[in-house]
């Protein structure tokens, strides 16, 4: 089945992916979204009675591509979505799975963020714009989700006005929402959203009016009555026990406990709230923990979680602690290019990241300077190079071996493209080399939907590591196939090592 599979992807046109995906969420960080650019309530009016010529365009080049990385950068066609059912789109994109391999991590955010066409129809337009959005939320990218309904208008409908208000509340953008509210009052999904925003605009009045008014025709639940009667009161509440804390809470809701100085802990909720302590209102600690719940879906770039690390020095020990201070010794070590050091270090710092799932983004880290490091230990120098392997400098890595072992070899075979020139060592090894047995270019042409293809794809590879070698091996013809390389072969490699190291 999968061969068949595999054959039919080889038939697209090699066009379709001329250029590998980027690590978007990285490239965001450089290219951050313009947060002052206006959010639009209206279309424009005209300005006079005169009839306007007639203009006549194809209906299909009059769509307006949504998302927040130029198809150039990610290499993927504006017409990603074409010829998918929607609804079966949606289910793909929310059921993903992405947890368990950072390359798929970044192939998703790659289909997530990239610019593309809608579907034809504005229902069909709207579905897959909330499935992009709340699947960006879902893994805890809240700026990202936050931009992708700016750009393409929150004003559009209550649904995408809801969730891109609910990430403003995260991001500490809630101002803006809120005054966006203000032209467009119809949008407010509750009372209790018009009370707040009221308040944040200094219409106190108003909000005061309006609690009384949700306490006298019981418009809102008790709890959320009596969070807003101490938002809007504190002094009256002064000596007031806490409130009970919610066991589900939304966004709102945690803005308003953090407001009345009852900030809940976000370790528990779900990981969109951790963006919420990435900003100064949280302690170090929750700060690194955030962090670290964000790098691990890719949902943060590893460069801020190591400027968490290292911007202070630890008081305490054990847990989180134990892994700052680690990382904090080996950085010293390796911008000092110390041999001795890094020997000391290295294995240390890498077992507390790879414990704490976090071995990718330690490679992305400090795969280069670890290059710089003339290691003399045969264990460290074999460490660093599979570390290596790891990150985007792989093909570099793969050039040099530590050593002739059978499962080097094939490691070294397959950073440079060609596995099935080395004896693979397991069965997952054997999966992989299948998979590259395959010529990845081929004539003709079928219409397949490449997003949905992807999805996929990327669905038969979790199985894959599961033990499902066939899926395994079909996942990875597909991405061949599509000119997804570097995809297949990081995908790979993290397989191979994580499953080792």
């Amino acid at each position: 089945m999968w061969i068949r599979t595999a054959l039919a992807l080889m038939l697209l046109p090699a066009s379709l992916c001329a250029e590998e995906p980027l690590s978007v969420i990285e490239w965001l960080g450089e290219h951050p979204p313009d947060a002052t650019a206006p959010v639009h309530l209206e279309p424009p009016v005209v300005q006079s009675a005169k009839q306007p010529e007639i203009q006549i365009s194809v209906l299909a080049a009059a769509a307006i591509p949504v998302g927040l990385v130029p198809y150039d950068v990610t290499g993927l066609p504006l017409d990603l979505w074409a010829g998918s059912d929607v609804d079966n789109l949606a289910r793909l994109i929310a059921d993903a799975p992405v947890a368990r391999s950072p390359a798929m991590q970044t192939l998703l955010y790659t289909l997530l963020l990239t610019d593309s066409v809608p579907p034809d129809g504005k229902a069909a337009a709207e579905t897959l714009l909330l499935a992009r959005i709340d699947r960006l939320l879902t893994l805890g990218a809240t700026d990202p989700a936050q931009a992708l309904a700016e750009q393409a208008d929150p004003t559009q409908s209550a649904a995408v006005f809801q969730r891109w208000f609910d990430a403003t509340l995260l991001t500490g953008d809630e101002d803006r929402g809120c005054a966006t509210l203000a032209q467009a009052a119809y949008l407010a999904p509750d009372y209790a959203t018009r009370i707040f925003c009221d308040a944040r605009r200094g219409d106190w009045q108003t909000a005061a009016l309006t609690l009384e008014t949700a306490h006298a025709l019981e418009l809102l639940p008790r709890a959320k009555l009596d969070l807003l009667d101490r938002f809007l009161s504190p002094d009256v509440f002064e000596d007031a026990p806490p409130l009970p804390v919610p066991a589900d809470p939304d966004p709102l809701t945690f803005r308003l406990f953090e407001t009345i100085g009852e900030r809940l802990p976000t370790a528990s909720l779900p990981r969109a709230f951790a963006t919420a302590d990435l900003r100064d209102v949280a302690g170090w600690k929750a700060q690194i923990e955030a962090a670290e719940r964000l790098t691990r879906i890719g949902a943060l770039a590893p460069n801020q979680l190591l400027g968490l690390y290292t911007a202070q020095r630890p008081s305490a020990s054990g847990g989180v602690w134990d892994r700052v201070s680690a990382l904090q010794k080996l950085d010293k070590a390796v911008l000092a290019r110390d041999a001795d050091a890094v020997t000391k270090t290295l294995p240390q710092a890498w077992r507390a990241m790879r414990n704490a799932n976090l071995a990718v983004p330690f490679a992305q880290l400090f795969a280069d300077d670890l290059a710089k490091v003339a290691l003399s230990d045969p264990a460290t120098r074999e460490l660093a190079w599979r570390i290596r392997l790891l990150s985007s400098s792989y093909k570099i890595a793969g050039a040099s071996l530590p050593n002739e072992n059978p499962d080097t070899r094939f490691l070294a075979a397959l950073a440079s493209g060609d596995p099935t020139a080395v004896a693979p060592p397991n069965d997952i090894a054997i999966a992989i080399s299948e998979a590259f047995e395959l010529p990845v270019s081929g004539t003709g042409a079928i219409q397949l939907s490449l997003g949905e293809t992807l999805l996929v794809a990327i669905r038969d590879f979790d199985s894959g590591i599961d033990g499902n070698v066939g899926n395994l091996t079909q996942a990875l013809a597909a991405l061949r196939a599509l000119g997804l390389e570097k995809t297949a072969r990081q995908a790979s490699l993290q397989l191979m090592l994580l499953g080792e190291l």
